[in-house]
């Protein structure tokens, strides 16, 4: 499995607190069947959460080493998960923020609760202009949970939705769970990626979720979700 979105940039965001947890996660992720993950620190601009590219390359290095180190054969590529903002194109072209391994991928996250006004007019920009906006897990918003009918809209611009392994299984409550069983029937989600964040994590769970999403998907489209279509990010 390729995982998309991840916090495991070790310091500086809400993710993985040190490079021997890092490690210890992607051990454990290498266990349960991931070979490839993004590495996707949030990034909010003028927050605590805005380490920029330079200093996310080098942590990066460094993570690789100590995976090199501990014989653990996952590949790591850089990312973000970029808050909404007006500044995002101008802080790609500044080389502060990065899209997912280099790509033209971006992958994007909205206000969990509230709205951000011209969020459909930032991404028709960055569409615009090449980029390939995916949003972050649209089965948290409350504005979607509430009204999916913006999922459709967002589709309609040319938007892909990378939603949660977890969210089926009421990790973020009961919304959430609502929401993804409707957009997996709908199928409207291109990728399904773990958002992992801390050492303490069940790791049984991925297999519990992807058994729970095979009511909705066949293994064929599951596998497109899991591998198909995050391959062509990395590659």
């Amino acid at each position: 499995m390729i995982d998309i979105h991840s916090h495991l940039l070790y310091g500086i965001d809400d993710g993985s607190k040190s490079i021997e947890d890092s490690v210890d996660i992607i051990r454990n992720m290498h266990n349960v069947g991931f070979t490839d993950i993004i590495l996707t620190p949030h990034y909010i601009k003028d927050s605590d959460y805005s380490s920029p590219r330079s200093n996310n390359l080098k942590l990066l290095r460094n993570l690789k080493q100590a995976l090199k180190e501990n014989n653990i054969d996952v590949n790591l590529y850089l990312g973000n998960e970029i808050y909404i903002d007006e500044d995002i194109y101008d802080l790609l072209e500044e080389d502060e923020i990065s899209s997912l391994n280099d790509s033209r991928f971006l992958l994007i996250e909205l206000p969990m609760s509230g709205e951000y006004d011209n969020y459909i007019d930032i991404f028709e920009y960055l569409i615009s202009q090449g980029y390939k906006v995916i949003l972050a897990h649209p089965e948290r918003y409350i504005s979607f949970q509430n009204d999916l009918s913006k999922v459709l809209e967002l589709k309609k611009i040319g938007v892909y939705f990378q939603s949660n392994l977890e969210s089926i299984l009421g990790s973020y409550g009961k919304g959430a769970v609502k929401a993804i069983k409707k957009l997996l029937k709908m199928k409207k989600i291109s990728f399904l990626a773990t958002d992992i964040h801390h050492k303490k994590h069940d790791y049984n769970k991925f297999e519990k979720a992807k058994k729970k999403i095979r009511k909705y998907l066949t293994e064929e489209e599951l596998n497109i979700l899991l591998n198909e279509n995050p391959s062509k990010i990395i590659s």
